[in-house]
């Protein structure tokens, strides 16, 4: 039987977000191509005819939860720096915490991304900057965009390590204060 170009293009978006659930909750390299496909129901077979490799899935799921990431994340206006506030506490929550495979791929797939091909690292790196780019237009700073990115990012990486909830929301606390002091002082 036939699928129409609709179908095969939502199979292949439930495919996207389904695998990069999975991969940003236990890790890309630890899903194969068949536990990918049998979370949206269909055969390992099926996969080849969305994506030529699982390296390509890997480079689309970035590039997916990157764009993702800008949108929510974007602050637009020059003058919103209030915006960015809502960034941070959105970014530095427990729900964040507590829900990897819903949010930011950074802190999930980070290392993942780092090891990657020069290709899928390049494409990180364009969504990155032009978040960083964003940031840094509210901010008036490079170097301040960079070191709140950085720390976002670091904090939720931190916070997912602990074991103690309370602990976990110190370090999200701790960092979103702090980030707010320093840009309150800019």
């Amino acid at each position: 039987m036939r699928y129409s170009v609709s179908h095969k293009q939502q199979t292949r978006e439930k495919l996207l977000h389904s695998s990069a659930a999975l991969a940003k909750k236990e890790g890309f390299a630890s899903v194969g191509v068949d536990g990918l496909m049998k979370a949206i129901g269909l055969s390992g077979g099926a996969f080849y005819s969305h994506f030529s490799s699982k390296d390509e899935l890997f480079s689309s799921i970035i590039e997916r939860e990157l764009s993702h990431s800008l949108e929510r994340l974007s602050v637009g206006d020059v003058q919103s720096r209030e915006r960015l506030d809502r960034c941070l506490k959105f970014y530095l929550s427990m729900a964040h915490v507590e829900q990897a495979e819903s949010g930011c791929v950074l802190p999930s797939m980070g290392v993942e991304i780092a090891r990657s091909d020069v290709a899928v690292r390049q494409q990180a790196q364009t969504w990155i900057c032009r978040l960083q780019a964003d940031w840094a237009r509210t901010l008036e700073s490079d170097s301040l965009a960079w070191a709140i990115l950085s720390q976002c990012v670091g904090a939720l990486v931190v916070a997912r390590m602990m074991v103690d909830p309370q602990v976990q929301a110190q370090v999200l606390s701790s960092s979103y204060k702090e980030l707010s002091q320093r840009i309150a002082d800019k």
